[in-house]
């Protein structure tokens, strides 16, 4: 398909996106026999998403880039787990060694799970990809992914297949962008202060213990996926999601999928699968309104594998919302992450979110 579309020996670089059980060295070496000089990356998935089959499961998506304006560059750091910051430095110090333009943006895959139990630090991957990028790049792109095992996720560079690694793709040059998130969770009960809280463990809101703040709306139902904690953004309406995870009773703490600053201003939100879909078309909506030129080349999509759980046989529909706004012929692929890097707008700093729909549209100025 990708021949089809570009020909042999153009593709300039590529992002790959498979499910757990392929022979993935395989499938790099089969894309680079094609395609010898391609800068590729990629990694497992949760769920795939492509122009060529919509939403699935158990695929793999290609989608391959070429620009005679556009300079395309990979990058892989190491031990992602140990030393995130480090190896977040490492990837972009690879990817933009030898080159004077500065990039504008920067697209990464990183491990998640390496073994049961054993998760790479989202927020502190993103704070390594900031200092070595400067901070004002956008950084978009989502955790690996093993379709809901929660064991090992694999990277994909080059022709390796990789553990414990963080990929990236930084673009510079003429390139033209634009991006949006949306959760579509709706907000319950009133703000809080977070009182007390270590890295990912909550520990206080206003002073009360971060379990009594969830009872006072679940009742004696533990903290799950479909009561995520909204966390405002300073002085702004728009907010990131934190997953629940883990809650200890005896000290009243809840342990969250990232990181919950003290001082930060919280609320609970609960799940409305209609709003969940409705918010994928937002996104691309806003999305496509701050395009800068008159028509995208292509779509990358980002989604949440708790958002898949969550809206179950209506996962299809988020692909089908996002595709019927985009003109014909643009090429679109994606997956459900373990946790998505974005902006919320064009406006705001890069964050890590969970439970949220992340669109990226390309194209060439």
């Amino acid at each position: 398909q990708c021949i089809n579309t570009l020909g042999h020996g153009q593709a300039q670089a590529g992002l790959l996106f498979a499910a757990i059980d392929f022979d993935h060295g395989l499938i790099l070496r089969k894309i680079h026999e094609t395609y010898p000089q391609i800068e590729l990356v990629g990694c497992t998935t949760d769920g795939e998403m492509s122009s060529m089959l919509g939403f699935r499961q158990d695929s793999l998506s290609l989608i391959v880039f070429a620009s005679d304006s556009i300079a395309i560059r990979a990058g892989l750091g190491r031990e992602v787990q140990a030393a995130p910051v480090l190896a977040a430095k490492q990837a972009i110090e690879q990817a933009t060694k030898g080159s004077d333009d500065a990039p504008k943006l920067c697209i990464t895959l990183p491990a998640s799970y390496n073994a049961p139990g054993e998760t790479t630090n989202g927020e502190l991957i993103l704070e390594g990809l900031n200092q070595a990028l400067g901070g004002a790049v956008p950084v978009i792109g989502g955790l690996a992914g093993d379709q809901w095992r929660f064991e090992g996720s694999f990277q994909f560079f080059n022709t390796q297949v990789l553990t414990d690694s963080l990929p990236v793709l930084t673009f510079s040059g003429d390139l033209l962008l634009s991006y949006n998130t949306g959760c579509g969770l709706q907000t319950i009960g009133p703000k809080g202060i977070v009182t007390k809280s270590t890295n990912q463990v909550l520990y206080e809101i206003d002073g009360q213990s971060a379990m009594d703040f969830y009872r006072q709306y679940l009742g004696d139902r533990p903290p799950n996926p479909e009561c995520p904690l909204a966390v405002y953004e300073d002085n702004s309406e728009r907010y990131y999601i934190r997953n629940p995870n883990l809650h200890d009773d005896e000290t009243g703490s809840i342990t969250f999928l990232g990181n919950v600053p003290q001082g930060a201003v919280v609320q609970l939100t609960e799940v409305n699968r209609n709003q969940l879909v409705s918010a994928t078309e937002k996104s691309m909506q806003t999305a496509i309104s701050a395009y800068p030129g008159t028509s995208p080349d292509a779509a990358l999509l980002f989604s949440c594998c708790c958002r898949r759980w969550l809206l179950g046989t209506r996962s299809q529909e988020e692909y089908q919302r996002v595709s019927n706004l985009l003109p014909e012929g643009v090429a679109i692929a994606g997956f459900y992450t373990y946790g998505e890097f974005s902006p919320i707008s064009s406006k705001s700093m890069n964050y890590f979110h969970q439970e949220t729909f992340v669109t990226l549209l390309m194209g060439v100025g």
